[in-house]
């Protein structure tokens, strides 16, 4: 039996959840100058085309040279879905603990958890030297990683799978929508939206927010 002061876990992913109409892979590859070849690349992931692996050291070449600090500028512009603030504080005054769940690279999970409060995030890692990007992938991170990075949070949280939800809007959420409680497909895409236990539509963040009261409820 699992103790916890928290009722549950909420997992948001982060591009085209919070990132709407765009990833922050593109965002960034605007900067770095190979946009147009992320994009492509994403596209063919959503067709299942390619896999995480082959879009990210496709993506990460594109690093090389380029200083964490910059990056970090850059994100200030990253454009996000309004309400993320107010969304992670009703989740954490209601016992529900916001979590990243995202294939983003950290830079970006590390930079919104900071931002907003997320009490921790996933992703892939970049290799860097001295402040600098190498061009290489340090660690891979898939789908399943995600699912299996949400359901090991929720055992580190004290709290039972099926007293989590996730909202994502995509393939890479997919395998993590089977594995818990509730499921939110926000702005999503087909396949999402068949997938998951409820479907949101909203140009704020904040949307989600009836259907993730079903797990106070729940509880209580």
């Amino acid at each position: 039996m699992l103790l916890s002061d928290h009722v549950g876990a909420v997992f948001f992913d982060v591009d085209g959840t919070l990132v709407p109409g765009t990833s922050s892979s593109t965002f960034l590859a605007d900067f770095l100058g190979h946009r147009d070849e992320v994009a492509k690349a994403e596209d063919a992931y959503a067709a299942g085309v390619l896999d995480n692996r082959q879009v990210s050291e496709l993506d990460a070449g594109g690093w090389a040279g380029v200083s964490e600090k910059q990056v970090l500028g850059w994100l200030d512009g990253l454009p996000l879905v309004p309400g993320i603030a107010e969304t992670v504080a009703w989740c954490r005054r209601n016992g529900l603990v916001p979590v990243l769940a995202t294939l983003a690279w950290s830079p970006v999970g590390s930079y919104l958890a900071g931002r907003f409060g997320f009490h921790s995030f996933s992703g892939p890692r970049l290799e860097s030297t001295d402040g600098r990007f190498t061009g290489r992938v340090a660690r891979h991170f898939d789908e399943y990683d995600k699912r299996d990075f949400a359901l090991a949070q929720a055992r580190s949280l004290g709290v039972d799978s099926r007293a989590c939800a996730a909202v994502g809007d995509s393939r890479s959420d997919l395998p993590l929508f089977a594995s818990i409680g509730l499921s939110v497909a926000f702005n999503a895409s087909e396949t999402a939206r068949a997938a998951a236990t409820a479907t949101v539509d909203d140009d704020d963040l904040r949307g989600v927010l009836p259907i993730l009261s079903r797990l106070v409820t729940a509880t209580r």
